[in-house]
């Protein structure tokens, strides 16, 4: 078989995986069936759009409130489970076979009893009726069998076993047991309200992630994930092992709208791995490359797999703050990435694809610096432009700026149209010219810039940003092919208005497909959640893992992370997360405070989050790493082994950024601090990644690798070496609780150790921290904090906890004893340690520079 044959080959079996993890195995051939699978996800995104959109209640008609909207929205995911997916391996993909379309009906049908009974279960609420009970019990099996269908046995088997606790909870060991649920009590809580399977998971994909989904597949119908990928090869592919840093962009840059893993491997691994394997990765190294690329995908705002959605909901902060939080540790991640293959390309020889145009160091410079110029200066056009459009137009701005974005639109497709057209296919023999490449598709930034603009200039929600930024690209998808032809004077089938139209529905269609897996996904990840809502097993959670643990967090947070790699073999990201936060972060916090470390709830859903997306190329399950392979012809073990060693930064990282908050950008002071924690971090992962490498500038001996390890860690947690020699508290005692409250500056942190008593009578100690209010006194702020102290015999307890304030939420109880107050410590900033570990380095270059001349001046005589 020729390479292209094999290539060919290769290829339909990477997208074979795709389609049976993320659309649908099924493609029928009979033309009912296939109108089904066709109009059932036109109606889906149709009705998406529209719950979305604020035209419900502009026109007040078909206002659906959020419980109606997540019946829905799980009706059209379990009857597409059912039509789309084969029953089993074995199963006709060419028709629909009776009885899937009978129970797809049914599964639909119980999928939506809580919007055509609506009203009816209002008025019992807790008393369900016996055909409440029967549909409450078809609909779990169906959801179940739906879930194996669309993701596989894992998900189903975890939420099985759930259930049985439910309602087995009686005959559970001593150490889990509970007193069990009767049916109707289950059933209530799982299916007739909005405590389980219709809880806050689905809640999240029917309001936020269906419409971004909708976004990245409307995109990529466009052509931007094919403009992504040219332009990523177009300005990196010139370097050494050009490919591998190009597929590194490019899958980062389709993971800002692209959720998943799998799909990312196929759409840019086609153009990567080929061009990898031409200049001279082997077929598991470049699979590798585009695995752990495409991965890290998932850590890329704005999506994020879905995950960063749910984090709005289950840590309770803005979708603003999740981004935040979220965008260092991924750029970081992907800096190191690129390095990482620029190793291996030197440890290699390898050389780039032959570049077109050879510029001089200084047009290069002169190029950059105009290039940020002009980014500067159209940002700030834009962002005091609107502003005083705003400001001088009132309520008609937003017509004046969606003329304006129209006008952009214009100009941009116009401009684009001076420079051939960019080729679809897979196939790249040489580099394209970066500047025509780039101008090519410019316009298809509008509808990005549009979303983050209504996300962090208007905040305006994230289902409503993404609304608006749909509009847009549904906008461009209908015309830009017309209107290419007007601005090229070319006319047939290619810019015909209907192609548009065909465009813009074949996006549509593919977007609700892709959201089959997540909706039944966000579903029955819920039947965990109302496990843990209904029988407490949280608390036992905490009390068994700390068991095993002894108590030691850095035991937790493995037993964590091998939890998530472990479920997540079998689970998606986004059900494994919800799975594993729901279980541990409660646990890891508390421990965290017991053991005098305050660790924000962020930083433990982040800490999950990372190690479910890591499982997508752990051996042996790694479906990502089968997809590459399928396209590479590697073996998809090696592959997947392979690519778990690229991402051991990625593993490494959550690590880290539990004990530095700084990492997630909390703490963070002045603009001078930010750049110091951002120019080490990076510094510190390109470090690490040659440590893992064995190779800088040259092989390393082993203790060069040991100590690169050990600038990496001083770089990324200073204060583990600071805190040695300055503390960073000082312990002041309880008595001044309210002078030292008044003293201090209003948002200030104040953190103190209390003591208590569990239920069962077991004693702990624990970090309780509170912000400061800007109260006049002492007193009054600490009445806004909602708790009041007394004194007795010299000690000072708990007196009052306001009901739902600061106080109750950080865990402060009635009789808590205030043991003492933590008092932030005048000490030098814990970045002075920086000066030993980059003097460390330069000492380690030194030696690996010295030591690379010699070798060149041996290699010159030795060709001399």
């Amino acid at each position: 078989m020729t390479e292209s044959k094999l290539r060919e080959k290769s290829g339909i079996d990477a997208r074979e995986i795709v389609e049976a993890v993320e659309s649908g195995a099924r493609n029928p051939t009979g033309a009912v069936s296939k109108k089904i699978l066709f109009f059932v996800p036109l109606a889906w995104s149709l009705f998406q759009l529209w719950y979305a959109s604020p035209l419900p209640f502009i026109f007040n008609i078909l206002v659906f409130n959020s419980t109606e909207a997540r019946a829905i929205h799980l009706a059209f995911a379990m009857f597409l489970s059912y039509t789309a997916y084969p029953t089993f391996k074995s199963s006709p993909k060419n028709y629909i076979p009776v009885q899937d379309w009978a129970v797809a009906l049914l599964a639909a049908f119980c999928a939506a009893y809580l919007f055509i009974f609506y009203e009816g279960l209002s008025d019992r609420p807790g008393n369900p009726t016996t055909f409440d009970l029967v549909v409450g019990v078809a609909g779990m099996l169906f959801l179940l069998e739906a879930t194996r269908r669309a993701l596989g046995p894992p998900l189903m088997v975890v939420a099985g076993i759930f259930i049985v606790y439910t309602f087995g909870g009686s005959y559970m060991p001593d150490v889990i047991s509970h007193k069990g649920a009767s049916l109707s009590k289950g059933m209530s809580h799982y299916w007739l309200s909005t405590e389980g399977v219709y809880g806050v998971a689905l809640g999240v994909s029917t309001s936020m992630v269906f419409m971004f989904v909708l976004f990245g597949s409307l995109l990529e119908t466009a052509g931007a994930g094919n403009y992504f990928i040219r332009v990523a090869f177009a300005g990196l592919g010139h370097l050494r092992g050009g490919p591998a840093k190009a597929a590194v962009v490019s899958s980062g840059m389709t993971g800002l709208v692209s959720g998943s893993s799998i799909a990312n491997v196929v759409t840019t691994g086609t153009f990567t791995i080929p061009l990898m394997k031409k200049v001279g990765f082997s077929p598991e190294k470049a699979g590798a490359v585009e695995v752990a690329a495409s991965t890290n995908g998932q850590l890329m705002p704005p999506v994020m797999g879905a995950a960063a959605f749910l984090m709005v909901e289950y840590v309770g902060i803005s979708y603003i703050e999740v981004i935040k939080h979220a965008f260092l540790p991924a750029v970081i991640s992907y800096i190191a990435l690129v390095y990482l293959v620029h190793l291996e390309a030197c440890k290699m020889g390898l050389k780039g694809l032959p570049k077109l145009v050879t510029r001089s160091f200084p047009q290069k410079v002169l190029m950059f610096v105009m290039t940020i110029l002009f980014l500067i200066v159209m940002g700030g056009a834009t962002y005091y432009g609107i502003g005083w459009i705003k400001i001088a137009a009132g309520g008609a701005a937003k017509y004046i700026v969606a003329v304006i974005i129209f006008g952009a639109y214009l100009l941009l497709l116009w401009y684009a149209c001076r420079v051939p057209e960019l080729e679809a296919s897979h196939k790249m023999e040489k580099l394209p010219p970066l500047g025509s490449t780039a101008q090519a598709g410019y316009f298809f930034l509008l509808p990005i810039v549009v979303l983050m603009w209504c996300l962090v200039v208007e905040r305006l929600s994230p289902s409503l940003s993404a609304f608006w930024a749909t509009v847009l690209l549904i906008f461009v998808v209908v015309t830009q092919r017309p209107l290419k032809g007007v601005f090229r004077k070319a006319t047939g089938d290619e810019f015909a208005f209907k192609r548009g139209l065909a465009d813009l529905i074949t996006g549509m269609v593919s977007g609700a497909r892709n959201m089959i897996g997540i909706g039944v996904a966000t579903a029955a990840a819920g039947i965990v959640v109302g496990t843990v809502t209904l029988t407490g097993i949280g608390l036992v959670m905490t009390q068994f893992v700390e068991f095993i643990s002894g108590g030691n967090l850095m035991l937790i947070l493995l037993f964590t992370a091998v939890i998530s790699l472990m479920l997540g073999m079998g689970l998606p990201t986004t059900a494994n997360y919800i799975v594993v936060s729901t279980l541990m972060a409660p646990v890891i916090v508390n421990l965290g405070a017991e053991n005098g470390l305050i660790v924000p709830l962020i930083a433990v859903h982040m800490f999950v989050f990372y190690f479910g997306i890591l499982a997508d190329d752990t051996p042996p399950v790694g479906l990502a790493a089968f997809a590459a392979s399928g396209i590479s012809g590697g073996d998809p073990i090696r592959t997947g082994i392979q690519g778990f060693s690229y991402d051991i930064r990625t593993a490494v990282l959550p690590f880290l950024f539990i004990f530095n908050n700084e990492l997630l950008m909390i703490g963070i002071g002045t603009w001078f601090h930010f750049i110091i924690v951002v120019v080490a971090a990076i510094i510190a992962m390109l470090m690490f990644a040659a440590a893992t490498r064995g190779f800088w500038l040259t092989k390393s001996r082993i203790w060069e690798s040991v100590a690169l390890l050990l600038v990496t860690f001083t770089l990324l947690r200073p204060g583990f070496w600071w805190d040695k020699v300055y503390p960073e508290f000082t312990k002041a005692t309880p008595t001044q609780l309210e002078q030292i409250v008044e003293e201090v500056s209003p948002g200030t942190q104040l953190a103190m150790w209390v003591k208590g008593e569990k239920f069962d009578g077991t004693k702990y100690s624990k970090v309780v921290v509170l912000q400061v209010g800007d109260a006049a006194t002492g007193k009054e702020r600490l009445s806004a904090m909602g708790f009041e102290t007394r004194t007795e015999e010299g000690k000072v307890m708990v007196d009052i906890v306001s009901f739902a304030s600061p106080a109750e939420k950080a865990g402060m109880d009635f009789d808590q004893e205030i043991l003492n107050i933590l008092v932030p410590n005048d000490r030098p900033p814990k970045q002075i340690m920086f000066i030993p570990a980059i003097v460390l380095l330069a000492l380690i270059y030194r030696l690996q520079r010295g030591r690379l001349r010699k070798q060149d001046a041996a290699a010159a005589a030795a060709a001399g």
